[in-house]
C-alpha cells in the first residue's frame, strides 16, 4: 500500500516536499522524502526532476530503520516515523553512509530514541561521532559480518568504500532479498511512483548520477559488484528516486559496463591497507580523496580482505602504489606483502604510510626496498604518532594529489602540446589581476595564487573564482565555506606571488614566514595586501579542469586608497 502526503503549512520555502510510506516487502516500508523542486545537487550538479531521500523500516523480532533523511524534512519525517514505530522500538539504525542528506536527521533521532544502535562502517562512526558531538551505542560491521532481526531477516553487510564516499557499504536482508545501497544505483528524479516500471523516464538521470558520482571511482563499483555476486537480488533500496525492482539485471549491468570501458581507459592507483588496524582506514581515504581530485582512478584494497591473484593483478597493472603498513602481529600478511614487491615495477611511484597501530611494520627499510627497485618515491613516508586530525587529513589528501600529480604527468604534458600554438598564445593575451586566495577550516589552511577572478553580481555583492580542480585549497571552497580574497597591489606583489607558486610538501605551512592576521570569518588576511574582501561559496560550477565558485562578499578593505591592483600580462595559456 502506497500512501502520499503533503505538509504544506509546514513548508521552510516555496518548496513542495511530501512523504511516501509503501510496504515493498515482508515486514518492509519504505519511507520516502520526495523533494520536488531541488534544482541542485552537491552545489555543482543541476538537476531536472527534483529527488527524493529514501529511507526503510524492517520489523522482525526486532527492528531495524536503514539510513534516516535531509534535515528539511525533520518534522514531518519524525511525525510519520512515529505513526508507524515507536521510536523507542527501534533496536538498530543501519547507517549505509553518512551524507548529511540521509544521516541529516540522526542526531535528533537518537535525542527521541536513545537506546539505538547505530551499526555502520568504521569511516562512517568516526564521522557520526564527529557530526553529533554525544555518545551513543554503535557496532562497526564490515563485509561479510551479519545482523539477524530474526522473521527471517538476516542482514549482511557488504563493504563498498569509494563509492562516492569512503564509508559507504551496502546491506542485504537475506529475509527478502532486498539490497539497501543509499547512493548506489540511485538517481535524482522525484516522482510517487514506487518502481522502475518505465526504464525509457529513468535512464538519463540514472546515467547522469552515475556519471557525477560513481564513474570517477568505476573500479571500486567494480569492486563493489563483484562483492554483490553472492547475493540473490530481488529489489534494489536506493537512497535517491525510484526503487529497482522490474529491471534489477539491466541497471546493474549498466553499472558493469560503464565501469569496466572507464576502468580500461584511465591510470589508477592501488592504495593496500588493513582496514581493521589503527587508523590506516581513514589514512587511506585521505589520500583516495586527493588523487580523486587529479581524476585519478582509486583502488581500495583491504589487505585483510583479498588474496594474492588479486594483489598480484592489481600491482602489475597499478600506475601508482600506496602502502599502509600491516601489523608485524600478522604473519599472515606476509606473503601478501612479498608479492606487492615481487610485482611491483620501476614505472611506478610508490607513498607509505604508518597506521598508528603501534605495531607497524617498520617503514623506512620498506621504503628502501621499494626505490632499490626503482620505483619513485611520490610523497616521504607519513608517520602517525597519535589519532589523526584535520591536519592529518589535509597532509595525507594533498599526499594524494602530489601522487596523482605524478601519475598524469604524461597526460599533462600530452594536453598541453596538443593545444594549438597560436591558440594558446592567443588565450595567454587575456591579461589578469592577481591575488591570493587564502582559507582557514577549524584546524587546518591553505591558499592560492589566483587570476581568474571577476565581480558577478552587485545585489548581492558577488565574485566568481576559478580554482583548478587538483588545488590543495579546494577542499575549502565548498557550499558555506568562507575565505579572504586578497587584491595584490601594482609594483608590490612579486615576493607574494613568488612565495605561494611555489610547491609546498603535503601538509606544509603557507603562511610560514609571512605577515597576516585574522578575518572576522577567521581566513588569514595578508598585511601586505592592497585590499581584501571576506566571501562565502554559494554555487560551484564545474568547467573542464576547474571549478568555477560564486560567492557573495561580507565584508571588505582598502589598505591603500591610492594603489593600483596588479595585472599579470602572460604569453601563454596554461601556466601563470
Amino acid at each position: 500500500m502506497v500512501t502520499v502526503r503533503t505538509f504544506p503549512q509546514q513548508l521552510p520555502s516555496a518548496s513542495r516536499l511530501t512523504l511516501q510510506i509503501a510496504a515493498f516487502a515482508p515486514d518492509s516500508t519504505a519511507i520516502r522524502c520526495l523533494d520536488w523542486d531541488r534544482d541542485r545537487f552537491d552545489i555543482e550538479f543541476e538537476l531536472q526532476n527534483g529527488t527524493t531521500y529514501n529511507s526503510f523500516l524492517i520489523q522482525g523480532e526486532q527492528t531495524a530503520l536503514i539510513d534516516t533523511s535531509h534535515g528539511k524534512f525533520g518534522a514531518l519525517y519524525l511525525e510519520e516515523l512515529a505513526a508507524i514505530v515507536d521510536p523507542k522500538t527501534i533496536d538498530y539504525l543501519v547507517v549505509n553512509h553518512t551524507e548529511p542528506d540521509h544521516s541529516g536527521l540522526i542526531g535528533d533521532l537518537l535525542t527521541l530514541a536513545p537506546q539505538i544502535t547505530v551499526v555502520a562502517s568504521k569511516v562512517a562512526i568516526q564521522f557520526l561521532q564527529n557530526q553529533i558531538h554525544r555518545p551513543f551505542a554503535c557496532q562497526v560491521v564490515k563485509s561479510g559480518d551479519r545482523l539477524d532481526l530474526g522473521r527471517g531477516h538476516e542482514l549482511a553487510f557488504i563493504s563498498a568504500p569509494n563509492l562516492h564516499w569512503p564509508d559507504t557499504m551496502l546491506t542485504y536482508d537475506s529475509g527478502t532479498g532486498v539490497l539497501y545501497t543509499c547512493d548506489v544505483f540511485g538517481l535524482h528524479y522525484c516522482d510517487d511512483t514506487l518502481y522502475d516500471e518505465v526504464p525509457a523516464l529513468l535512464e538519463a538521470d540514472f546515467q547522469l548520477y552515475y556519471d557525477c558520482l560513481m564513474g570517477p571511482n568505476a573500479r571500486s563499483v567494480l569492486a563493489a559488484l563483484k562483492r554483490m555476486e553472492p547475493f540473490p537480488i530481488s529489489q534494489i533500496a536506493t537512497g535517491h528516486g525510484p526503487l529497482l525492482r522490474h529491471h534489477v539485471t539491466d541497471w546493474t549491468g549498466r553499472y558493469r559496463t560503464w565501469s569496466e570501458t572507464q576502468a580500461q581507459a584511465e591510470p589508477f592507483v592501488a592504495i593496500f591497507y588493513a582496514g581493521e588496524y589503527g587508523f590506516s582506514d581513514r589514512i587511506a581515504h585521505a589520500l583516495g580523496q586527493g588523487l580523486l581530485k587529479t581524476a585519478t582512478a582509486v583502488e581500495l584494497v583491504d589487505l585483510l580482505d583479498t588474496d594474492i591473484p588479486t594483489v598480484r593483478e592489481l600491482v602489475t597493472t597499478a600506475a601508482g602504489l600506496v602502502l599502509g603498513m600491516p601489523p608485524q602481529s600478522a604473519p599472515e600478511l606476509a606473503p601478501i606483502l612479498s608479492t606487492i614487491l615481487a610485482a611491483a615495477h620501476p614505472k611506478q611511484a610508490i607513498g607509505l604510510f604508518e597506521t598508528g597501530g603501534g605495531q607497524d611494520e617498520p617503514i623506512f627499510p620498506l621504503r628502501n626496498r621499494f626505490q632499490e627497485l626503482g620505483l619513485t618515491t611520490a610523497f616521504e613516508p607519513i608517520l602517525i604518532k597519535a589519532a589523526p586530525t584535520e591536519a592529518t587529513d589535509q597532509l595525507c589528501e594533498e599526499a594524494g594529489t602530489d601522487l596523482g600529480q605524478w601519475v598524469n604527468r604524461d597526460r599533462t604534458q600530452r594536453q598541453s602540446q596538443h593545444l594549438d600554438s597560436e591558440l594558446d598564445q592567443a588565450l595567454g593575451r587575456l591579461s589578469t589581476e592577481l591575488y591570493i586566495l587564502t582559507a582557514r577550516k577549524g584546524d587546518i589552511s591553505s591558499a592560492m595564487l589566483a587570476s581568474w577572478v571577476i565581480q558577478a553580481s552587485t545585489e548581492p555583492p558577488g565574485v566568481a573564482i576559478a580554482v583548478a580542480k587538483d588545488r590543495a585549497i579546494e577542499s575549502l571552497l565548498h557550499g558555506g565555506d568562507t575565505f579572504v580574497l586578497n587584491v595584490l597591489e601594482e609594483g608590490h606583489y612579486q615576493p607574494l606571488m613568488k612565495h605561494f607558486l611555489k610547491r609546498f610538501p603535503p601538509g606544509g605551512d603557507r603562511f610560514e614566514g609571512i605577515a597576516t592576521y585574522a578575518a572576522v570569518n577567521g581566513s588569514p588576511i595578508l598585511a601586505e595586501a592592497l585590499a581584501y574582501l571576506e566571501c562565502t561559496v554559494t554555487h560551484r560550477l564545474e568547467a573542464g579542469d576547474h571549478w568555477v565558485i560564486y560567492c557573495t562578499a561580507q565584508a571588505g578593505r582598502v589598505a591603500k586608497p591610492d594603489g593600483l591592483t596588479a595585472v599579470h600580462h602572460r604569453k601563454a595559456s596554461n601556466h601563470y
